[in-house]
């Protein structure tokens, strides 16, 4: 079992802590197990993660091979151990307790054997891994839009938003206010590609011309005549200084600390990107939607404008917008795709999901880790827990 990398759209939200749970006979979870869902437990805590298994970011069969176990040893590793986040994650699934009762063939029968490890039934009000983020007795009302509440969570918020919770997020109380803040993926294709394609045309026919040169703006002397061959490495340009603003972005802006006594400064933080940090799995708010989008891609338009050729301004931002569409699919596919173990995908989504749920200042870069490098925030390897 790995770290909760998003749920399914149209799964059930699952129970809250407050929520009532019931007791479960061994021959009743074997039974459900059988006819394919996928429960697991922790002691005698009994959960059901079969929303949860298309999505896990170690990919199905290896959570589908848990199904009627206990994940206590699972959870502590190998491969990794779980975080404190990801043990609250898992009980938002809980469903109750199984009732100790011992049946002939039990061990023969089913696999599901407490665990040593779990800790005693009295001690679970006392440890931060039996406590999921009761939504029903939050820090904030869940049935009213939240950005106009966190921003007086004051020195709460920090600790609160790297909480994630399996729930939709509303933000503002207009309906069309709160159209304009989300979106879904395929809008993002369908609004800027067309944008991209037109770009790249445009500034090839132009290029083909022979006319354009660079550096002719400061000297005729010395400028350098542009062949139109040179397009694909204009587009390239654009796209790798794209990667940069990404990184820079995500790291400076996204994840800037805002003080504990701004609300202003803690609500422009939650609606730029701690929404997303406190409800990941939200498929409306992994994209950026073309109307918020709009203001920094032209902002982007504008500078390269400034500083180069028409042409060349426009084949540099045709290639960053390009960047820009491939950055919002893969965030997207990172959330909800299921990458072969071992791919280059697989290893940016197990990343990506640390960076949730473990290593909230590291792990920047979302289309590629090249910029992590260089500014040293690559997510540290773990290494094994040995035994106390």
């Amino acid at each position: 079992m790995g770290l909760p990398a998003a749920a399914a759209a149209t799964a059930a939200p699952p129970s809250s802590p407050g929520t009532p749970a019931g007791a479960f006979s061994l021959s009743e979870v074997r039974r459900r197990c059988a006819e394919g869902a996928c429960l697991v437990l922790r002691g005698r805590r009994l959960y059901d993660l079969s929303p949860f298994v298309p999505l896990h970011p170690g990919g199905q069969q290896l959570l589908q091979q848990r199904a009627g176990t206990d994940v206590s040893a699972a959870l502590d590793g190998p491969p990794h151990r779980h975080s404190a986040n990801a043990r609250r994650w898992l009980e938002q699934y809980y469903l109750g307790e199984v009732e100790d009762a011992e049946e002939p063939g039990r061990a023969q029968d089913c696999p599901l054997e407490q665990s040593s490890t779990s800790p005693p039934a009295g001690d679970k009000e006392d440890d931060i891994n039996y406590k999921a983020v009761d939504v029903t007795q939050d820090l904030v009302d869940w049935q009213k839009p939240l950005l106009w509440q966190v921003g007086h969570l004051g020195e709460k918020y920090a600790e609160w938003v790297h909480q994630p919770v399996n729930r939709h997020i509303r933000l503002f109380h207009s309906d069309l206010l709160e159209s304009l803040s989300k979106t879904a993926w395929y809008v993002v294709c369908i609004v800027w590609m067309p944008v991209v394609l037109y770009s790249s045309w445009s500034c090839y026919t132009t290029l083909a011309q022979g006319d354009t040169r660079l550096f002719s703006t400061f000297t005729t002397a010395y400028s350098i005549p542009v062949h139109k061959y040179c397009f694909p490495l204009f587009f390239a340009v654009g796209m790798f200084t794209w990667s940069l603003i990404e990184y820079i972005i995500h790291r400076f802006i996204f994840h800037m600390t805002p003080p504990a006594d701004s609300y202003f400064l803690i609500t422009m933080h939650f609606l730029l990107h701690g929404q997303h940090h406190k409800a990941p799995f939200d498929e409306t708010r992994l994209v950026f939607p073309p109307v918020p989008a709009s203001l920094a891609i032209v902002l982007f338009y504008i500078t390269v404008r400034l500083l180069f050729p028409a042409a060349i301004a426009v084949s540099l931002f045709a290639g960053g917008l390009f960047g820009y569409v491939v950055y919002d699919m893969m965030h997207y596919y990172l959330h909800y795709g299921s990458p072969e173990k071992g791919s280059y995908l697989y290893g940016l989504k197990a990343t990506h999901v640390k960076h949730h749920f473990e290593h909230q200042n590291a792990g920047f870069g979302i289309s590629s880790r090249f910029w992590d490098h260089p500014f040293q925030t690559l997510i540290p390897e773990e290494t094994p827990k040995k035994d106390d």
